[in-house]
C-alpha cells in the first residue's frame, strides 16, 4: 500500500513540473506567430556582380570567426573600436556635429549628420544596429550620411547606453528620452520643429519599431514616418527563417548559432536573464503588441538573412490590424546592406526607396 502511494505521489509531482514548464514556456513565448503570413508584398531581384561578391567575401572575412557570443558579459571593447574603423576610413561630404543631452541622472549623446544646406525644422532620430551591444553614430554614418544627402534632414545618430554594462530598460528609456528631445531641439538648439522620422536597423530597428507604438499615446507627437532596416521584432526566436537562412546569413549566423541549438525552454530563460523582459514582451519583441493606428511604416529585409521572417510576420499582423506598413524585399543581399553603400547598387536602391517614402510623408523636398 505505501509503494502504490509512494508511486502516485511520483506520478502527481511529475506531472506537476511537467504541466508547470509548459506554462512557463507558453508564458516566455507568447502567442503563436505562425498564423502571420503575408505574400503580397514589393520584391526586388537581384543579379550576381563583382561588388556583391566582393561584400560577401568581405563579410566572411569580418564575421565568420565567433568573436563574441552574443551573450557574453566582457570583452565587446574591441568589438566596438572595429565597428567604427570600418566608417573612419571613408570620407564623407557633410559635417558630424557631436551634441549631448541630459536626461535625469545621467548625459546622452550622438551625432548630427548635416548636409550643405540641410533643414533644421524637418528631422530624423537615427537608431543603430549591433545587437544592443556594438554600434554608435560612428559606426553608421554611411547610411546617416546617404540618407542626410538624399533628405535635407537634420539626422541625428543616438548612443543609446548598450548592454552588457548596461541593462536592455536602458536603451528603452534612452531613445524615448532623445524622440522627446529630437522634437524640440534641433543641430542650434531650441527649435520647432515641422516633421520627424525615427529610422532604425536591426536592433535599431526593434528599437524604432517600440518608439512606434510608444509615441501611440494622446500626449506624445507621432512620427511622420518610421522606417526600419532587417529589423529584430521577435525576441522569442520564432522566425522560421532563423534556421532557413542560417547557412545564407555571414553577419549574424557567428552570433546566434549557438544560441539556436539550445533546448527552446533553455533558450527563454537565456533571453528573460538577459534581457530583464520576457521575451515575448512587446518592450522587447514589438510583434508580440497591438499594432493598430501605426505611423506610416516602411520595413526593408532580405530574404536570405535570418531575420527575414520576423518583418514578413510583423508586416502581416500590422495590415491585419489596419496599420499602414509597406515592405519592401531583396534576395541575395546581406543582414542591413543599406550600409554597404561602397560595395553594392543595391544599396543605393534602397537608399532611393527610403528617400521616396520620407517625401510621401513630408519629411523630404530634394530628391536625387
Amino acid at each position: 500500500m505505501l509503494e502504490k502511494y509512494s508511486m502516485l505521489s511520483f506520478i502527481v509531482i511529475i506531472t506537476f513540473v511537467f504541466i508547470s514548464l509548459i506554462c512557463v514556456y507558453k508564458s516566455l513565448r507568447g502567442e503563436n506567430l505562425g498564423k502571420y503570413t503575408i505574400d503580397s508584398f514589393i520584391k526586388y531581384e537581384v543579379q550576381s556582380s563583382d561588388g556583391l561578391s566582393r561584400l560577401y567575401d568581405y563579410l566572411q572575412s569580418t564575421f565568420s570567426i565567433e568573436k563574441q557570443p552574443v551573450l557574453s558579459r566582457s570583452g565587446w571593447s574591441n568589438k566596438r573600436e572595429a565597428f567604427d574603423a570600418a566608417a573612419l576610413v571613408r570620407e564623407y561630404d557633410c559635417e558630424f556635429r557631436k551634441d549631448q543631452f541630459s536626461v535625469r541622472d545621467h548625459v546622452l549623446d550622438g551625432a548630427w549628420t548635416l548636409v550643405e544646406g540641410f533643414s533644421s525644422d524637418n528631422r530624423i532620430l537615427y537608431l543603430h544596429g549591433g545587437a544592443y551591444t556594438v554600434g554608435s553614430d560612428v559606426s553608421h554614418r554611411p547610411i546617416t550620411y546617404q540618407i542626410a544627402k538624399r533628405t535635407k534632414c537634420a539626422v541625428f545618430a543616438l548612443n543609446y547606453r548598450l548592454m552588457p554594462e548596461f541593462d536592455r530598460k536602458d536603451s528603452i528609456s534612452d531613445c524615448q528620452d532623445a524622440y522627446d528631445w529630437i522634437l524640440n531641439t534641433g543641430p542650434d538648439g531650441l527649435h520647432p520643429i515641422s516633421a520627424v522620422a525615427v529610422i532604425g536597423d536591426s536592433a535599431g530597428g526593434n528599437l524604432a519599431l517600440m518608439l512606434s507604438h510608444w509615441s501611440r499615446k494622446p500626449e506624445i507627437k507621432s512620427p511622420n514616418a518610421i522606417v526600419v532596416l532587417s529589423p529584430q521584432t521577435d525576441c522569442t526566436f520564432q522566425s522560421p527563417s532563423m534556421q532557413r537562412n542560417l547557412t545564407t546569413d555571414p553577419m549574424l549566423k557567428p552570433l546566434l548559432r549557438r544560441l539556436l541549438k539550445m533546448p527552446k525552454l533553455t533558450l527563454l530563460w537565456l533571453l528573460y536573464w538577459q534581457l530583464g523582459y520576457k521575451p515575448s514582451d512587446p518592450l522587447v519583441s514589438p510583434i508580440f503588441d497591438e499594432l493598430s493606428n501605426l505611423p506610416p511604416t516602411l520595413i526593408q529585409v532580405s530574404s536570405s538573412e535570418m531575420l527575414f521572417d520576423d518583418s514578413l510576420r510583423y508586416v502581416a499582423k500590422a495590415k491585419e490590424h489596419g496599420s499602414e506598413v509597406k515592405l519592401q524585399t531583396w534576395n541575395n543581399l546581406p543582414h542591413v546592406w543599406q550600409i554597404f553603400d561602397n560595395f553594392i547598387n543595391e544599396a543605393h536602391d534602397a537608399l532611393d526607396e527610403i528617400s521616396k517614402f520620407l517625401s510621401i510623408n513630408g519629411l523630404n523636398d530634394h530628391i536625387h
